[in-house]
């Protein structure tokens, strides 16, 4: 009898972890919301273009407060501070609101388009749950969970960046995969590669966009926002 039971709460275990299993794509978005609830992480992100065209994002967020943003690219750095659907962007000295730049018309366009980039940025917990639910599927090997992007997903994300350029890029031929590392169920590293076709300014230009997100100082992350940045988010 005893033996039964026993059998009977090993199959039942084997059962659940199994199920637990079988759906990835839910295993990453548990990952992601597990980050999200720490009280505080930071990042780094680095863009790849291919050839010296690179940049990185460092980053740091906590939870139910604010993020920094860090943005390094072509010799420009660009600081930013986002709080809820609010944020604001260092220009030479002072701190102005992201939306008072992108709407700024004696503005550069470069900032505008940075301007309107950021106010699209999301931390890391939340990219990484949306990304996985945009894909096909995610299968598992070595650790490491990977897939495609849906048409639907691939088309809402180009939609956003189109409206970052100001509606005058075209991507045709876009595909995007994403990675995802695990470690004791929080997500440690994503990935994220999009490659096709930009029409920018009546010319084409091949795309190879890598974006890979490495999470660090989980719950020891410290996070400063200046105090003329405080006062306008």
């Amino acid at each position: 009898m005893k033996q039964t039971i026993l059998f009977g709460a090993i199959t039942l275990l084997a059962g659940s972890l199994l199920a637990a299993d079988s759906n990835p794509q839910d295993a990453v978005k548990d990952a992601a919301k597990k980050l999200g609830e720490k009280d505080n992480y930071s990042w780094t992100t680095t863009i790849d273009l291919g050839g010296d065209m690179t940049g990185t994002i460092d980053g740091k967020a906590e939870k139910a407060g604010s993020t920094t943003l860090a943005l390094s690219a072509a010799g420009q750095e660009i600081n930013a501070v986002l709080k809820g659907d609010k944020g604001v962007v260092k220009l030479d000295d002072s701190w102005k609101t992201l939306k008072s730049v992108a709407e700024d018309k004696d503005q550069q366009e470069p900032m505008r388009i940075a301007a309107r980039i950021l106010q699209t940025q999301k931390a890391p917990a939340a990219e990484a749950a949306d990304l996985a639910g945009k894909t096909k599927e995610l299968k598992v090997a070595d650790g490491v969970y990977s897939g495609d992007l849906t048409a639907d997903g691939v088309k809402e994300l180009l939609s956003v960046i189109k409206q970052a350029a100001g509606g005058s890029l075209e991507v045709s031929g876009a595909k995007w995969s994403v990675k995802f590392w695990l470690k004791d169920g929080s997500i440690t590293k994503y990935e994220s590669t999009m490659t096709g076709t930009a029409k920018f300014d009546g010319d084409d230009h091949d795309v190879n966009l890598k974006n890979t997100v490495q999470i660090k100082d989980v719950g020891t992350t410290k996070v400063t926002v200046p105090e003329e940045a405080a006062k306008k988010l």
